[in-house]
């Protein structure tokens, strides 16, 4: 696996990948999650137009690109949201093609999706959410259900870790909650709920300085102590300074028109994309 350096601000502590104790995750059957010619549409639109691209246990990949590109509608079309239809191709977990399968499944086998705009979901408390997700999950792989006492002490200690408040466990699911308290919640949940392969779609956006350094920690310490495979959907560079990529795409007209490492990130804050919506 390739050595990763990641950067933080002067003052912080800089991780690097071969540093990363080694778990029962890291070291279980890599997971991959292989895409093959991905097309798909909204309302009889092209959106997807053959996206190409395998993502393994231990990597990080950063897709980027410019609005209406694809990007978001990648990571909802490999969720199965309803509202798009798959036209052609294949998306292979592991040896398991999911496109037929519904969201619920797709997220048993070990598939995660972070929204952009986490959805307010009233009288529904995010404890028992959660708890009853995780649940699920655990079902699905013929484990035991996990006690309320145990995953009240997990929770906590998830909350905790992204600076949050315990009041939100008992609160409806989103409800009151700001930009960036959702985006914690996002990564809580990610945390719990212990996917194989995550899908961040802009879990930057809206998140200011103190926010967005909180939320990459949570992000960065699910990978080291995991090791998942991740998919980061960005606009900006910045998330990037937090949690260095292993490799960099750029979608342009529902395709990957350049990968990279992470210098292709930096080419493009400086750049932008004109070079490459020829």
């Amino acid at each position: 696996m390739p050595q990763m350096t990641v950067i933080k601000p002067k003052s912080a502590t800089v991780i690097k990948r071969h540093s990363r104790p080694k778990t029962d995750a890291f070291s279980a059957k890599t997971t991959t999650l292989e895409i093959k010619n991905l097309h798909a549409s909204v309302n009889n639109q092209p959106i997807l137009k053959g996206i190409n691209l395998t993502i393994k246990s231990g990597e990080i990949h950063a897709i980027m690109g410019p609005n209406g590109s694809g990007k978001s509608t990648l990571v909802n079309v490999l969720m199965g949201h309803p509202k798009y239809e798959v036209t052609k191709g294949t998306v292979l977990f592991n040896d398991t093609d999911i496109l037929e399968l519904e969201p619920t499944k797709r997220a048993h086998l070990g598939l995660f999706l972070g929204f952009q705009q986490p959805l307010e979901i009233p009288g529904v408390n995010l404890g028992t959410f959660l708890r009853l997700a995780k649940n699920s999950n655990l079902k699905s792989q013929k484990q035991p259900e996990i006690s309320p006492a145990d995953f009240l002490k997990t929770l906590k200690e998830n909350v905790a870790a992204l600076k949050m408040d315990d009041k939100f466990m008992h609160r409806a699911v989103n409800e009151g909650f700001s930009g960036g308290e959702r985006k914690r919640t996002e990564i809580v949940q990610m945390s719990l709920l212990e996917p194989k392969i995550a899908l961040l779609d802009e879990i930057d956006s809206g998140l200011d300085i103190d926010a967005l350094r909180i939320v990459a920690e949570g992000i960065k310490n699910y990978f080291e102590k995991n090791s998942p495979g991740i998919l980061l959907v960005t606009h900006y560079q910045r998330i990037l300074n937090y949690i260095a990529p292993d490799f960099v795409h750029i979608i342009a007209n529902g395709q990957i028109v350049k990968s990279g490492d992470r210098s292709l990130a930096k080419e493009l804050e400086k750049k932008g994309y004109t070079n490459f919506l020829k």
